[in-house]
């Protein structure tokens, strides 16, 4: 269990490092797709694997303060910052305002944290006791990324002046693809994370039964 916690740390740390120090943030000036990659990483994969690195521990902000990790709350938050970055108007100023490139990777960091330390924070007893809005919470937000991604992979034209990914792919391919990205990544992360909170579920109401 400690070297699952520790490789949490490390690959949370790593993609974080190569997602900012690495070529995303210069090709997100040019690429949809490429941008879409730099706000899966900070939203729906670092901070899941934070949590799950330190979930527990005397690190874990749930244990001391779990009124301030309301679930629903936290994805509420999660869709207003996520649909706001992506309306045309604020995401060009992240394209290219390197001040708005910071404050929107921020922003998304910061509810992505929110999220996950609301649905996988606390002791197991905690968690446990959690776990019906927490669910909830994962499937709003589930929702609400699949229905976002969905429009970017199907919209008939391009939303945002990204000149494309590649010398072969148009402007709106590249938006398509990063459409395709949120659809991928955003619900592997939140499908997965409610059957991980389904399992710990099932398995402490097995435990409890077993113990009456």
């Amino acid at each position: 269990m400690r070297l699952m916690r520790s490789l949490a740390v490390v690959g949370a740390a790593t993609g974080l490092g190569l997602a900012w120090t690495g070529p995303l943030p210069a090709a997100a000036r040019s690429s949809f797709a490429a941008h879409m990659w730099l706000h899966m990483v900070v939203v729906a994969v670092v901070p899941p694997l934070i949590v799950l690195g330190l979930a527990g521990t005397h690190l874990d902000p749930v244990t001391r303060a779990p009124r301030v990790f309301p679930a629903l709350v936290a994805s509420l938050a999660d869709l207003i910052v996520v649909w706001l970055w992506h309306t045309p108007a604020w995401h060009h100023a992240a394209q290219v305002n390197s001040a708005a490139l910071v404050a929107e990777q921020l922003s998304f960091l910061t509810v992505g944290l929110w999220l996950w330390w609301s649905v996988l924070g606390g002791a197991p007893a905690v968690r446990l006791g959690r776990s019906g809005p927490a669910l909830l919470a994962l499937l709003l937000t589930f929702a609400h990324m699949t229905l976002l991604g969905a429009l970017l992979a199907l919209a008939p034209r391009t939303l945002y002046h990204h000149a494309g990914g590649s010398l072969l792919a148009t402007a709106l391919a590249d938006q398509q693809h990063g459409g395709v990205i949120m659809l991928v990544v955003g619900g592997a992360a939140y499908v997965g994370g409610g059957l991980w909170l389904a399992y710990g579920l099932l398995r402490g109401s097995i435990g409890e039964a077993a113990g009456s």
